[in-house]
């Protein structure tokens, strides 16, 4: 008898069911129609006020919002109703677009010294990828700035023929790209997320002649946005509102014994010698030296040698650098005086300056002198950078830095990762404009000349209670199979807050079993210590029993900027871009 073979083939439709309204706003929607079918738009303006603490809101801003949603809802309907059911509502309040969870506008005093804000800081903005073997680009400075970042870094060499400048990652197998389309770039998308400053830094490998080329380069690509500052150095640094559509370049000054230094530096290579060490300071190497490994391929660790502020004064003397014009276009200096740490951080009265620390050395530095680093960033610029031995691009916990007044903590934008979600977090504060006032607390002296500690045992002063509704989109976003082949998924939120020590914490809801459209409704409770530097932090996972969990959309938002009351909150993907439709509807009250 001959054997059959049998193929049995099926797929399984997968229903979803239209999210209905959870109880709070049926509750919500009963109380302000005062129990009839319809909310007119003076019900919903009275909503706005008492429950989503809107007291700036009109009458003509509820009616709008009634038209707008009638219209985008039922524009085939034939009658002309002018109020709106519950499913309205619902809908209204679930919509991203418009209910969102934070402004959208620039609101921040803009008129204080550029060190009194946080700035979005790229670093490496010229690497597609991991550290050593990326490709260089002007591609990924382009979406960082349509991003709104505002600091990018390039590091310029010069190529191999010597008569022209590259921007790549010294000593690692990057593939080069021209610094001229570097600039070009960045001349052209400089200021399409925000009007306010960019800052390029420097970090330069460069002969005197080539200096100069670079001067000639930048003067002539940004014209007259290139800010020009009329002494050498600042007593207080200008502000991001008069700074405006101004470019502004930040590196070491070059000096005068550049070509001797030089020649120096490549009989040391000759020998083998290790590249400079950016992180060793002086005598105090024991408290911050970083370990010597991760020094190795440091962007910022190789930057010059001739660049230490000590010259040698046995070198003959030679003739004056040739680039006066390259030395006249660094608006922000960086450097680093001699002697250790304490020197390093000392408030000059007549001199503003930039300083870079890398995550490690800032690290150290904190543990013995966090308020000396508080103190230093009231007036100058402290830029943070990731360790060398961060090949893949990742990043580190952003908040060390900001919590210590740091206002340029450098990340891996090509990279992601939970901490670059912080990052964008961060910067979706003040409308996205890239520059985020820093907290009084930060900026101020107390009678006694004592800086904030964030270190301290703070009180808790206020607490943010977030209610996690429901979720929606996920069937739009995604195949049907993308999470589970054979049933629809299993999702929970995970909801905390990043922020000071003290304020750090993680909870979870439980997950929902098969369900596209997800109803938590479940409400957790955040006391803060300090409300100004928290950022609330929001994931959603697929639970899987027998391999790790799904990712299923992230985001971070500024405790500082939540609207109170119901809201959309739109969720992100790994890398940071919003998915289309995927959404929670979520509660915030502050008691």
């Amino acid at each position: 008898m001959g054997s059959y073979r049998m193929c049995v083939c099926f797929t399984r439709k997968f229903k979803v069911t239209e999210a209905t309204p959870p109880p709070d706003i049926k509750d919500a929607f009963n109380r302000y129609a005062e129990g009839g079918p319809h909310m007119t738009a003076e019900q919903l303006h009275r909503f706005l006020v008492d429950v989503q603490g809107q007291g700036l809101a009109t009458k003509g801003a509820a009616e709008g919002i009634v038209q707008q949603l009638l219209h985008k809802r039922h524009h085939m309907a034939k009658f002309r109703r002018h109020a709106l059911t519950l499913d309205d509502f619902h809908h209204y309040l679930f919509s991203a677009d418009l209910n969102p969870p934070i402004g959208d506008q620039v609101h921040h005093d803009m008129t204080a010294p550029l060190s009194d804000y946080f700035i979005y800081t790229g670093h490496n903005s010229y690497l597609t990828g991991n550290q050593l073997s990326s490709d260089c680009s002007d591609v990924p400075i382009i979406k960082a700035l349509q991003r709104g970042v505002r600091v990018v870094e390039l590091d310029i060499w010069p190529n191999s023929t010597k008569d022209d400048v590259h921007v790549l990652h010294g000593r690692t197998l990057t593939t080069p790209v021209e610094l001229i389309k570097c600039l070009k770039s960045i001349k052209e998308h400089a200021f399409s997320a925000s009007p306010y400053p960019v800052v390029i830094t420097l970090e330069d490998h460069l002969t005197p002649d080539l200096q100069a080329k670079v001067a000639q380069m930048v003067t002539q690509t940004f014209g007259k946005m290139l800010f020009c500052p009329d002494s050498e150095c600042f007593k207080e640094l200008p502000t991001p509102e008069k700074l405006k559509y101004r470019i502004i370049i930040s590196t070491k000054p070059p000096k005068e014994y550049l070509e001797a230094e030089g020649n120096k530096r490549k009989m040391n290579n000759s020998h083998n010698v290790k590249e400079s060490d950016d992180d060793v300071w002086g005598k105090e190497s024991a408290e911050l030296t970083v370990d010597q490994e991760d020094d190795k391929t440091d962007s910022d660790a190789s930057e010059n040698n001739q660049d230490n502020e000590e010259t040698d004064a046995s070198e003959p003397e030679v003739r004056l650098s040739r680039a006066p014009a390259y030395k006249h276009l660094i608006a922000l200096h960086a450097g680093k005086p001699k002697g250790g740490l304490k020197e390093a951080l000392k408030v000059e009265p007549d001199k503003v300056r930039r300083l870079s620390l890398s995550e490690q050395a800032l690290e150290k530095a904190t543990m013995s002198h966090g308020t000396d680093v508080v103190r230093f960033t009231q007036k100058n610029i402290l830029r943070i950078y990731p360790k060398g031995t961060r090949f893949n691009s990742s990043n580190y916990k952003p908040l060390i830095g900001w919590m210590h007044g740091a206002q340029m903590v450098a990340f891996n934008m090509q990279g992601y990762g939970s901490y670059l979600w912080l990052m964008h977090g961060m910067f979706r504060s003040n409308g996205g404009c890239g520059y985020v006032k820093k907290p009084d607390f930060l900026m101020n002296v107390n009678p006694n000349g004592s800086v904030f500690n964030p270190k301290a045992d703070l009180p808790v002063k206020k607490t943010l209670k977030v209610k996690v509704y429901m979720g929606d989109g996920w069937h739009l976003d995604f195949k049907q199979t993308h999470f589970d082949l054979y049933s629809p998924p299993d999702f929970y939120t995970r909801v905390g807050i990043a922020g000071v020590p003290a304020d750090e914490i993680m909870k979870k809801t439980k997950k929902k079993e098969d369900d596209w459209t997800p109803v938590w409704d479940e409400e957790f409770a955040f006391p803060l210590r300090v409300p100004e530097l928290a950022l609330l932090r929001v994931e959603v996972h697929e639970y899987d029993m027998s391999e790790k969990d799904d990712f299923a959309g992230q985001t971070c938002l500024p405790v500082s900027e939540l609207k109170p009351g119901i809201r959309a909150v739109p969720l992100f993907n790994r890398k940071g871009e919003k998915f289309n439709s995927v959404r929670l509807l979520m509660r915030f009250e502050f008691i």
